[in-house]
C-alpha cells in the first residue's frame, strides 16, 4: 500500500523478529513483564508506520483520521442509548459508549496472548467460523488475518490452504474474495476499512445472510 519505503521496511523487519520472540515468550509464560514488553515492541512497529504518515487513519488508510476514534459513531451511540431500544434489547440502565477505556484496561494483560489455539476445537465440533476483514484496514489488516487463519492447526488446514479464492458477489458485482472449507470461511471485503458494516452495509448484510444460511460451506 506504499505506506513505507524499502529502508523503513528493513528497519521494521528487525523489530518484527524481536516482536515475534517476545510474543512467543508471553504465550509460554504469561508473565506480565514479558507480555508488556511484547506489547511495547510490537505496537512500536505499528506506531512507527503511523507517525511516518501524519493524519493517517489506521482504520482505513484511504482516509484521514478525524475525531478520537477516526470513525463517526454518533448515530450508533444515539440509537443504542435510546430508552426504547435498550428496553427492546433487555439492557439495564447503562450508557453505551463506542469504545470503553475501562474495558481496554481490563483486557490489556491478554493483549499479546494467542487465543487462536482454542478455535480448532470449535471447528472440530462442527461450529462454523467466519473471519472477515476490510482491505484498507491497517490495524487489523486483511493479510495478517488471512495468515493466522491459514496457519491455524486443524484437520482441514491443508484443504483450506490449498483451496481457491472465489469472488464474493453482491448483486452480481464482486464485493470481495472468499475462501472456505469445512465450516471455516475467510472473507476479504473490498472498499472497506476496519468497520466493514459501516463502510459496506449491503455487502455486510449479504455476507451475514449467506453465512447463516450455510452458503459458504464449500
Amino acid at each position: 500500500m506504499k505506506l513505507i519505503n524499502r529502508v523503513q521496511y528493513y528497519r521494521l523487519a528487525r523489530s518484527e523478529k524481536t516482536c515475534e520472540i517476545k510474543t512467543r515468550a508471553c504465550g509460554a509464560n504469561s508473565w506480565s513483564s514479558i507480555c508488556e514488553e511484547a506489547y511495547r515492541i510490537c505496537t512500536g512497529i505499528f506506531h512507527r508506520i503511523v507517525v511516518s504518515k501524519p493524519g493517517l487513519n489506521y482504520y482505513d488508510i484511504r482516509k484521514n483520521c478525524t475525531g478520537s476514534l477516526c470513525y463517526d459513531f454518533s448515530n450508533v451511540e444515539t440509537f443504542l442509548n435510546d430508552k426504547a431500544v435498550q428496553k427492546a434489547l433487555g439492557v439495564r440502565d447503562i450508557y453505551f459508549v463506542p469504545c470503553s477505556s475501562k474495558v481496554y484496561e481490563l483486557m490489556f494483560p491478554d493483549m499479546m496472548k494467542n487465543f487462536q489455539v482454542g478455535l480448532p476445537t470449535l471447528l472440530q465440533d462442527g461450529i462454523k467460523l467466519l473471519i472477515y476483514a476490510g482491505e484498507y484496514d491497517l490495524i487489523c489488516n486483511w493479510l495478517g488475518n488471512s495468515r493466522w487463519v491459514e496457519n491455524m492447526q486443524w484437520s482441514g488446514r491443508k484443504r483450506f490452504v490449498s483451496g481457491k479464492w472465489v469472488p464474493f458477489k453482491v448483486g452480481g458485482v464482486a464485493a470481495g474474495l472468499r475462501k472456505s472449507y469445512g465450516g471455516l470461511t475467510f472473507l476479504k471485503v473490498y472498499n472497506a476499512g476496519h468497520m466493514v458494516p459501516m463502510d459496506q452495509p449491503r455487502a455486510s448484510l449479504e455476507m451475514l445472510r449467506k453465512w447463516m444460511q450455510g452458503l459458504f460451506d464449500y
